[in-house]
């Protein structure tokens, strides 16, 4: 697999004239490597024309009673740091895990271990049921150990809802100072800015609403369609 995956690359390096890559990351690495000059285009955040749903009301929840993730239950995304650190959590607020695999691994058959009853595993959710859920969430938690720029941070960011994520690079360029950050991997410290979310609320939405206005500027659709449109001239006249 890793060689088709290189070959893949390599075919589009040399048989395309120009190439845009959505991690700021991964464009760095294939200059490096490939000693060329490639272009940034991000993936873009704000949801229109969503209607809310009666999720909450099947999973028995209320409006921000609740933090919020959303994912592949699997090692790279941070579970197994977040469940301690929310059960060690003194409130009455729920953590709603949505997502996991219809044949689960033994990583996420030890994390539904959990005697927790303030933790609600609920199941595949998609599309509007999902934007409810981040819209009305008290926070949205984001620990993982690896990700690209994540799709669904600039999403949470553009809905306005409160962020909590790990401090690994990727989500750094993405927040900013916008969002409560703790030490990837680490248990105590993702308590601490839990915590911190709940002794002050006002504080970390002042947070959201500063990323909200960043994001729907920097990363509106209409900002990156612009950015295609751009790139598509130049591939044309030059």
């Amino acid at each position: 697999m890793r060689k088709l995956v290189l070959a893949n690359a390599y075919l589009a390096v040399w048989s395309c004239k120009y190439i845009a890559i959505d991690n700021i990351f991964t464009k760095e690495l294939f200059e490096k490597k490939f000693r060329k000059k490639f272009d940034f285009i991000s993936f873009g955040s704000e949801i229109k024309g969503v209607k809310s749903t009666d999720i909450l009301e099947k999973l028995g929840l209320q409006k921000e009673e609740y933090f919020l993730f959303v994912g592949r239950f699997i090692p790279d995304k941070g579970l197994q740091y977040l469940i301690p650190a929310f059960e060690k959590l003194n409130t009455n607020k729920k953590l709603v895990l949505v997502g996991g695999s219809p044949n689960p691994s033994e990583f996420e058959v030890n994390l539904k271990n959990t005697s927790d009853p303030r933790i609600l595993f609920a199941g595949f959710i998609y599309g509007d049921d999902t934007v409810t859920l981040m819209q009305n969430a008290y926070a949205y938690i984001q620990p993982s150990d690896i990700e690209g720029l994540s799709p669904v941070i600039l999403s949470v960011m553009g809905l306005g809802t409160p962020l909590i994520c790990s401090n690994i690079k990727e989500n750094l360029y993405l927040v900013k100072d916008d969002a409560l950050t703790f030490e990837k991997s680490n248990i105590e410290a993702l308590h601490g800015v839990l915590q911190r979310s709940l002794s002050d609320r006002e504080g970390h939405l002042e947070l959201a609403a500063k990323a909200k206005q960043r994001i729907l500027k920097d990363y509106s659709w209409e900002t990156i369609t612009d950015q295609y449109v751009e790139l598509f001239k130049k591939s044309i006249t030059k």
